[in-house]
């Protein structure tokens, strides 16, 4: 049986586009993201962002010595880790890790030969004799990252450019080494649910204007706040990556990406084949997110009957409401939401849309995964369907539709999968529900719905956590709270690496000590525990 990867910082960037499928949405969003004006990626976990992120970014370096356009890749998702005094801690972080990523860059991929002036400014005030050496930038960077090990560190910052310094030293830059513009990628933007991270990074997003820089962010749908400077409209198009599950290429697609990353597993392949319907349920089921797909292809490898039916109520009942779930055990501030938010769509939309599709059904009719709430709620509600569509349970359809009396709200879908999970047996009509869906069949919910009391009643306080309590209370969890194969939580145990903060300060030598466990494993296993640490960290 293939082992699949389910995320992408797993993958080599010289890898990624083997096992790229390219749909018509995918391209257009590439050649968009390798394009002048900046962009904001949203879409939920597994969705594929980092993804896209990789191939605009290798496509970008294939084209380097023609276009001079030099792609920077860094990721954000280390935010969780900064414990320092400095106030303006993660302002001044991002811009040590976005000055040691593009020094990098030029060091890998720019194909500078000398040492331009201007490098000073982003190493962090000292010419570096070579670009080889680690800089000051690095060290600052470092020191935020590895803060949390003693929180409250004062950290030397004198070495950071400025906004103004930063612009200036990027054109000179650019004009010494005939490099025409930077694109910078970055993903996780910020702590999901730290709306002060997510308001200093728009700044500063909006801040990096030049026309020798673009930068591109990805973020989460619902729980993104982009903060009073900032203006979504006027300064980045925002793009969503939502997969259209009644496009006629869907299943195609998504067989495709399953296919590309079992090439050699002969078995699993001639499955998909002959039990083709099966696999499509399975497709349907994920509603666009590969890494549920390939989840549950890897849970129902035979691709029967049983198989499927056992995978769609155990995955889509117990393991997606999990993860949602368990946002309330890390951020007790919302908890009130997030169980409510489980409630009302287990309880409330979830009963009604299959009671509805089994009549439909029944009367060979079309059916439907859509609700529509009204735009008036109360504010309590809509911040428990945005959590909602962080996880991929709800996703927001089409926003200013009418409804009965006129009212106007919003649609939102649900995850196929979850409503898939309430049939009695999915591979019986689970594909005919998926292949006859129509938004103009919605359940409404109207701005008094009784519903909404239990949560009002409860009424949370928005107050953002104490990050440095909630930390410490994160790194001491099991790791099972990890999204690990059980082979690399197994090899974790068995050297007595129990908690998340043990992984962070396991060494791959440490990791070597497991049995029947090399360099290049205990490499892997390692990079495939952290990336999972600092998933869980960030929300």
């Amino acid at each position: 049986m293939s082992e699949f990867f389910y995320r992408t910082e797993e993958i080599r960037l010289e890898e990624i586009s083997d096992y790229f499928v390219e749909t018509k949405q995918d391209r257009q969003i590439i050649n968009q993201l390798k394009a002048v004006n900046p962009i904001v990626l949203v879409g939920s976990r597994g969705m594929g962002k980092s993804f896209l992120f990789r191939m605009a970014q290798k496509e970008l370096l294939g084209n380097f010595e023609q276009d001079k356009i030099l792609p920077v890749y860094l990721t954000f998702r280390k935010s969780s880790l900064i414990q320092t005094s400095n106030q303006a801690q993660f302002h001044l972080w991002m811009m040590a890790r976005l000055c040691n990523e593009i020094l990098r860059a030029l060091r890998n991929n720019g194909g500078i030969t000398s040492t331009p002036a201007s490098l000073a400014i982003l190493a962090g005030g000292t010419q570096p004799s070579t670009l080889s050496l680690k800089t000051k930038i690095e060290e600052i960077a470092d020191l935020f990252e590895s803060s949390w090990q003693e929180p409250g560190v004062e950290v030397d910052t004198s070495g950071i450019p400025t906004i103004d310094h930063f612009l200036d030293a990027i054109e000179d830059i650019c004009l010494a080494t005939s490099i025409r513009r930077l694109v910078i990628f970055i993903d996780e933007a910020a702590h999901v649910l730290w709306p002060e991270q997510q308001r200093q990074f728009f700044t500063l997003f909006r801040d990096l204007r030049s026309p020798y820089i673009t930068c591109n962010a990805a973020v989460y749908p619902g729980v993104t706040v982009y903060g009073d400077t900032f203006q979504p409209i006027h300064d980045a198009t925002i793009l969503s990556l939502h997969r259209d599950v009644q496009d006629s290429s869907y299943v195609s697609a998504m067989r495709d990406i399953v296919s590309k990353q079992a090439t050699g597993d002969s078995t699993l392949i001639r499955n998909i084949i002959q039990r083709g319907q099966n696999f499509s349920i399975l497709a349907y089921a994920a509603s666009g997110n590969p890494r549920h797909l390939l989840k549950t292809v890897m849970q129902a490898p035979g691709l029967r009957g049983d198989e499927v039916n056992s995978v769609i109520r155990e995955y889509y009942r117990n393991d997606v409401w999990a993860e949602h779930s368990g946002l309330a055990l890390k951020y007790t501030g919302h908890r009130e939401i997030i169980d409510w938010g489980r409630k009302f769509v287990e309880i409330e939309v979830l009963p009604e849309l299959n009671k509805k599709n089994s009549q439909y059904l029944s009367e060979d009719k079309k059916t439907t995964c859509y609700f529509w709430m009204h735009r008036d709620i109360p504010q309590a509600i809509k911040e428990a369907l945005r959590l909602l569509e962080y996880t991929g349970i709800v996703f927001e359809h089409a926003s200013g539709i009418r409804a009965t009396r006129a009212e106007i709200g919003t649609r939102y879908s649900t995850n196929l999968g979850c409503l898939m999970a309430l049939e009695a047996t999915p591979t019986s009509t689970g594909f005919e529900i998926a292949k006859s869906i129509t938004p103009k069949r919605m359940t409404e919910y109207g701005i008094n719905y009784r519903f909404y009391e239990t949560l009002l009643e409860a009424m949370p306080t928005f107050t953002e956590p104490d990050m440095s309590t909630m930390l410490k209370q994160l790194l001491s969890k099991d790791i099972e709270v990890l999204d690990l194969t059980p082979w690399q939580r197994e090899k974790l145990q068995s050297i007595n690496i129990y908690t998340v903060g043990e992984i962070l300060k396991a060494s791959e030598g440490k990791l070597q000590e497991a049995h029947y466990i090399g360099e290049k494993k205990a490499r892997r296993i390692r990079n495939a525990a952290v990336t999972a640490v600092y998933e869980y960290l960030s929300g």
